[in-house]
């Protein structure tokens, strides 16, 4: 696997991989943007892209302006070692781990905003968070320029952004979704999981387990009110700090529904001692 640093180096690798197509044609690639610390879950992300491309592309950066001023970005994990021979392992071509300065230049001043999907939700309880997301994903696909890029539903909103901004801005790139990676007891996959104590890990499957109850109850035709509420009594119960949100939106465009007779998505977050834990659930129509 290559490991690329330096913007021009990596247009020179991704175009010799575009020559090495089948049959002499031109070749696809895929694109697994990530912010390192890899586990289960983004490898489930390189599985998927492997299926639609004949290359793989992964980046791991950890970008500064998707964090807000009182949150982890110098304790974030980084085990880049680790990571690439994760990647080696399960067939990725090339890794691209740029500097910061390599993305964000001295003098750099643009910033992409995608309105409606990014408000409320994690919008609302990290303002900015979208805008960074946004703008480091349209460098990146303007610096892989890939045919696919492969995204995890775990971050359900996040991965509705990047759909909503690759088709505003004529991105030919078809957007893949892979379904939340989970451990045994139903907790989905996350790089920070690892801040987790002990205990905390154990009260963390009551995540998963509360909005699965909640789903099940909105497609028997429960009243959603009801069920959202007993979600975040569920939460306290297992000693969750705080609760950002839990709610039912629109599958697609993240609207607030009060009913599941539209494709719906049940959406938490809630933080546990220090560590911020999301999730979502699908809800099927009745």
């Amino acid at each position: 696997m290559q490991i690329i640093r330096e913007l021009a180096l990596l247009r020179e690798a991704v175009a010799a991989l575009r020559e090495t197509g089948p049959t002499g044609g031109k070749a696809r690639i895929a694109l697994v943007p990530t912010m390192g610390a890899l586990h289960e879950g983004h490898l489930a992300l390189i599985a998927e892209a492997r299926a639609h491309a004949d290359h793989v592309v992964a980046s791991i950066f950890v970008n500064p302006t998707q964090f807000g001023p009182n949150e982890d970005l110098d304790s974030y994990p980084r085990r880049e070692a680790s990571d690439v021979k994760l990647l080696t392992d399960h067939g990725c071509d090339l890794l691209w781990a740029p500097p910061v300065e390599q993305v964000y230049p001295p003098g750099f001043a643009t910033v992409i905003s995608v309105s409606g999907v990014s408000e409320g939700l994690c919008g609302g309880a990290r303002p900015g968070h979208f805008d960074g997301v946004s703008t480091i994903v349209a460098k990146l696909f303007n610096q892989v320029r890939p045919d696919v890029a492969v995204f995890g539903e775990k971050d359900y909103q996040q991965l509705a952004v990047i759909r909503r901004m690759a088709r505003d801005l004529d991105f030919d790139i078809d957007i893949i979704g892979v379904p939340t990676q989970r451990d045994a007891d139903g907790l989905a996959l996350s790089s920070r999981n690892a801040y987790l104590t002990e205990e905390e890990r154990k009260a963390a499957h009551a995540l998963p387990r509360a909005l699965g109850q909640a789903a099940s109850r909105i497609e028997k035709g429960g009243d959603v009110d009801s069920a959202l509420a007993k979600v975040k009594a569920a939460l306290t119960a297992a000693g969750f700090d705080s609760i950002d949100y839990v709610e039912l939106r629109d599958a697609v465009t993240l609207q607030p529904v009060t009913n599941a007779k539209q494709p719906a998505r049940l959406l938490a977050a809630a933080k546990l001692g220090q560590t911020r834990l999301i999730d979502n659930i699908e809800v099927k129509p009745k």
